[in-house]
């Protein structure tokens, strides 16, 4: 094993202009376009920093409410108030000490942790 090539997230059909609106617009990532052979199966792609997010469509889609990515995040406090913003619940943990961090839910209710960079 190498390295993560990517990471892909469920979602349910008809995703794309929140997915663009939630991580594109609201977390800050570059999208990037999909394979022609494969841009008919729905969802949007992005990039994380090296590595790529993949939201797919998933026929009978549930919500991961315990596995999750974790973005490590520079400018974190600027994002957690783009978030708020944005109408995105926050909700902050100190669980680690040291570690800034905080989960939200994507637009279809998953997890998603954020980690400040800073």
């Amino acid at each position: 094993m190498l390295a993560i090539d990517h990471i892909q997230l469920a979602a349910p059909a008809g995703c794309e202009e929140a997915a663009r609106r939630f991580f594109g617009e609201l977390l800050g990532l570059e999208e990037i376009p999909k394979p022609e052979p494969i841009r008919g199966r729905g969802g949007v792609w992005f990039r994380v920093g090296a590595h790529e997010l993949h939201i797919g469509v998933e026929p009978d889609f549930s919500p991961a409410r315990k596995a999750h990515p974790a973005f490590l995040a520079d400018g974190y406090d600027e994002l957690r108030l783009r978030l708020l913003a944005g109408g995105v619940e926050v909700t902050d943990d100190d669980a680690i000490p040291g570690v800034r961090r905080c989960f939200v839910a994507d637009p279809w209710g998953s997890r998603i942790e954020l980690i400040s960079a800073e």
